[in-house]
């Protein structure tokens, strides 16, 4: 479901990190206790086309395919993606989960020609997989 069409710029994964709980803060409270998973899709000039939430998951998992990740990006003719989610807990560290999705979406989105430029999870902090070389 897209869940927003915003045309902002995110230059910086704190940016992303900010845009994603602005988002997030539009749920009520029971709904921001569980895990959400965005795509936010990019054009070629690297401005935000919409952000498509992928999954809601539970309080501390979520469920993602890459088929589901990529499908909306592919028919709105996305140059790259950037990927989010929260963890309810405020912990940022990211899981060996988080780590082995993010290499299979960077795998699957080379094979498409999508490039996936950084996962970003939010919390009680901003963690960016592309500062900590993860991606």
């Amino acid at each position: 479901m897209i869940v927003s069409r915003e045309k902002v710029e995110l230059s910086n994964p704190t940016a992303v990190g900010g845009h994603l709980r602005q988002i997030l803060n539009k749920e009520d409270g029971l709904s921001r206790e569980r895990e959400h998973f965005w795509v936010i899709t990019l054009s070629t000039s690297n401005k935000v086309k919409f952000v498509e939430l992928v999954s809601l998951g539970t309080l501390n998992a979520s469920l993602v395919h890459p088929r589901e990740v990529f499908r909306r990006a592919i028919k709105g003719g996305a140059c790259s993606i950037i990927v989010g989610h929260n963890h309810p807990s405020g912990n940022c560290t990211p899981s060996q989960e988080d780590i082995k999705l993010t290499n299979q979406l960077k795998e699957a989105g080379d094979i498409i020609g999508i490039s996936v430029l950084d996962h970003v999870v939010i919390g009680d902090r901003t963690f960016s997989f592309k500062e900590e070389g993860l991606i």
